[in-house]
């Protein structure tokens, strides 16, 4: 019934409503109202609905952050289509299979990206746009500006129910494949409240979204909840810290999201101290732990920003829990309490409850959570198990229900039979005045089982050995906690997201 519906596809017309001459969209020279935004959806919805996509129709987006993929991710949402955001730093094989999984009827792609995506196609995909620097040639594909500013700019009308599915959000976790994560607009919006009122989010913020709208965080933590407030969202195309200075200085804004490597990232480019950063107010991090010498740095140059920390995983919308600014340094390293809409516990092998103080598996219970993972009911079933949230992760929770994030299992080292938390040691070493990135995982080893390994990144201008290094942690860890080696690298291996990938380090000197 539309009269009490309340999905995705909603939001932006209320919004409009509310705000129809406020700037909702700012992208290179481009800036577009709520009253455009809101035309500039329905008038790409009724181009999509033209030519064949409608209710339960997955269709994929596959582009780097602009005001088109914007413009087609509330569009689908009006249609009760299905959205399929796909990391723009996939190769043809890896995309086609998404597509092929998702069984996508219909791809936007970025122009530059083209040629992977023309090679990831079958016949399946009807529908294939293009957002276009320059007049498309390619054969079947047509040029997204089209539907963008087609004739039709009234409402389409489709009856969109709390839980259908509205966006499958892939993500590889340990498997081999992705699996298809799949939300709805319940647990969707669920989410967005908690991030509204844990996040102190409100209709004047001004926000720059620098990390990529495929990946949750920057999408349903940030750019949705902005959307649905009635903020102002500047949309860059990637994190580059210069561009990232700038547009906080330019646009006046007031919110910002990195990863601890972005905050780092800023925190060293000589522009941070040469740009007006008066206006920021809040500043969130998630992905992972920000190192306590970060934490302390940011709060001395950046002393009227609040700092937040989100952590979750993308089944949950992604929120599951927040640390606020008032915890920031008093509670260092913890991932806060559940959030609002989120129950958490720590749970041992066998499910079972496990007291304060003790490390298990965090799981959680939330109408934020994924309906399960697409066309795969035993994965689903293994993840609800017990009717709460599997997420992988080991953590520990104190008396007071604050969260300390051990490790993922799989970055868990296993060290002469005993258990290293990665993240132990690498806050240990970014305490050395030399480290500017550090990232901890094991190697085999003939007598270790596994040896932890450190790979780390000096900051301008200094110099490090690894006997050094070692030394100087071997006083602050345990015997067995203490790297058996380290290597010196220029930068470490992230996704688009700026999580580091370990898996590549792994690989890197397993074979050096």
């Amino acid at each position: 019934m539309t009269t009490r519906q309340h999905s995705l596809g909603d939001l932006l017309r209320r919004s409009a409503a509310r705000y129809p001459a406020k700037t909702a969209l700012i992208h290179g020279d481009r800036r577009l109202t709520y009253a455009e935004l809101d035309a500039a959806v329905n008038r790409t919805a009724n181009a999509l609905a033209a030519r064949g996509i409608g209710k339960g129709d997955r269709f994929a987006l596959f582009s780097h952050n602009n005001d088109t993929f914007v413009v087609a991710y509330f569009a689908l949402a009006r249609l009760g289509a299905i959205s399929v955001p796909i990391n723009f730093m996939l190769g043809a094989e890896e995309v086609g299979y998404i597509l092929g999984h998702s069984g996508a009827t219909g791809i936007l792609a970025e122009d530059a990206l083209l040629p992977v995506a023309a090679a990831a196609v079958t016949d399946a995909v009807k529908v294939r746009g293009v957002i276009a620097s320059a007049p498309v040639t390619a054969a079947g594909w047509e040029d997204a500006q089209v539907w963008v500013t087609a004739a039709d700019d009234a409402e389409p009308r489709a009856e969109i129910a709390d839980d259908d599915p509205i966006q499958l959000m892939y993500t590889s976790g340990t498997e081999s494949r992705p699996k298809g994560a799949t939300l709805s607009s319940r647990g969707l919006i669920a989410q967005y409240v908690t991030c509204l009122v844990d996040g102190e989010m409100r209709h004047d913020d001004v926000e720059v979204h620098a990390l990529p709208l495929y990946h949750c965080a920057q999408l349903h933590c940030f750019l949705t909840p902005g959307i649905y407030t009635g903020a102002t969202n500047v949309i860059l195309p990637g994190a580059d810290p210069a561009a990232i200075l700038a547009a906080v200085e330019a646009e006046g804004a007031t919110k910002l999201f990195c990863p601890p490597t972005v905050w780092i990232g800023l925190l060293r480019h000589p522009d941070f101290d040469r740009r007006d950063l008066s206006s920021l107010r809040k500043g969130y991090y998630g992905a992972s732990i920000m190192p306590v010498e970060v934490l302390k740095e940011i709060a001395a140059r950046l002393p009227e920003v609040r700092l937040f920390n989100f952590y979750g995983q993308t089944e949950m919308a992604p929120v599951a829990t927040i640390l606020g600014p008032d915890e920031q340094l008093t509670r260092p390293g913890s991932a806060g309490r559940a959030a609002l809409n989120v129950e958490t516990r720590i749970v041992d092998d066998n499910d079972a409850p496990l007291p304060p103080g003790v490390v298990g598996e965090i799981v959680h219970r939330s109408p934020h959570a994924m309906l399960g993972y697409w066309n795969d009911p035993d994965k689903t079933a293994e993840a609800f198990r017990g009717g709460w949230f599997h997420s992988g992760d080991l953590g520990v929770l104190d008396e007071d229900g604050y969260l300390t994030v051990v490790d993922r299992k799989k970055d868990m080292i296993k060290s002469g039979g005993e258990n290293v938390a990665s993240r132990e040691v690498e806050e240990a070493a970014y305490q050395h005045p030399a480290v500017a990135e550090v990232a901890v995982f094991g190697l085999p080893d003939d007598r270790w089982i596994e040896a932890v390994t450190a790979a780390v990144v000096l900051r301008a201008g200094e110099t490090l050995t690894a006997d050094e290094l070692i030394a100087f942690l071997r006083v602050r860890l345990a015997p067995y906690k203490t790297p058996k080696a380290v290597h010196f690298v220029a930068a470490l291996p992230k996704n688009a997201s700026g999580k580091v990938l370990k898996r590549e380090l792994r690989a890197t000197f397993e074979t050096s």
